[in-house]
């Protein structure tokens, strides 16, 4: 499996990482990030590998787009990617191509935020479609943010929406979870109590930087008051990367419009959309018990 992440900005990405790490299915060959400051967004998971003492795992950075520092951004801003013992591509999306390339196996994508290192790892070797199916929180199909009933330009898409036009015009099996089934992915109760209770490293990475993120968006009221996490869209890209048994599947044809509007539509390309959940909760629970596990 390879990871292209847009980690920084939202802090679901945090939880994703930590939750694709805890899953036995993947034997992860890759993190790639993309948009904004991916040099920053590097070193996120740079240091997040590190102190998981999972340097085994190559990291490539994507085009960046501007010097956006992010909201987690006081987490490394004395860390220097050359702390990682790992090793740290400059190029991502020639890494991501070679390593696809290069894979004895068909190589899982999942993809967690704006497609513009993935759109252009695709420009540099159209080939990489032979070898990888891609997996991608992106879209919303028939709901919004918000539970909303009308459809929404859902923000990886938006954010470049001609980059994921190419993602999904591409030749390859591609499944997708739309706001539909990750808009609602909120942990509380008994399941944010066991998260804040539990001291194990990768947890306690995804708390640090949880509080980081909720401090910068004047969020901390989540973690004191309201005892519950904000929306966690990108773990369910991690789950659909090795199953798709807590949900419903259909095979729709998506456009995307100028808008940044996922809409189904004949014209569309063929998509594998997770529409609806069979049972959500024993997502959640099924997301807490691997984070948790020590």
């Amino acid at each position: 499996v390879i990871l292209d992440t847009d980690i920084g900005e939202d802090i679901d990405d945090t939880w994703a990482l930590g939750f694709l790490l805890k899953c036995p299915e993947f034997d992860v060959k890759l993190i790639t990030t993309a948009t904004d400051d991916t040099m920053i967004k590097a070193k996120l998971v740079a240091k997040f590998l590190e102190i998981a003492e999972r340097t085994d795992i190559p990291i490539g950075i994507g085009p960046s787009e501007n010097r956006k520092k992010g909201k987690q951004y006081s987490w490394i801003k004395d860390y220097k990617l050359s702390e990682y013992s790992g090793s740290v591509h400059e190029n991502g999306m020639k890494v991501l191509c070679s390593t696809i390339m290069e894979s004895p196996d068909p190589i899982t994508l999942i993809a967690i935020g704006p497609l513009g290192t993935v759109a252009g790892a695709l420009k540099m070797n159209p080939n990489i479609t032979e070898n990888a199916r891609f997996v991608g929180m992106h879209g919303s199909i028939r709901i919004g943010y918000q539970g909303a009933s009308s459809l929404f330009p859902e923000y990886n898409v938006k954010h470049d929406t001609q980059s994921c036009r190419e993602v999904f015009h591409a030749p390859w099996k591609k499944t997708i979870t739309p706001l539909d089934t990750c808009g609602n992915i909120v942990l509380s109760g008994d399941n944010f109590e066991r998260i804040m209770n539990c001291d194990n490293t990768i947890v306690k990475l995804i708390k640090e930087n949880f509080k980081i993120w909720a401090k910068e968006e004047s969020l901390t009221k989540l973690i004191t008051e309201d005892k519950k996490t904000s929306i966690l869209y990108d773990t369910v890209a991690i789950y659909l990367g090795f199953s798709e048994e807590l949900l419903n599947i259909e095979d729709l044809k998506i456009k995307v419009t100028e808008k940044g509007i996922t809409k189904i539509s004949e014209k569309g390309n063929n998509i594998r959309c997770a529409t609806s959940w069979k049972d959500v909760q024993a997502f959640k629970d099924l997301l807490v018990n691997r984070l948790v596990k020590s």
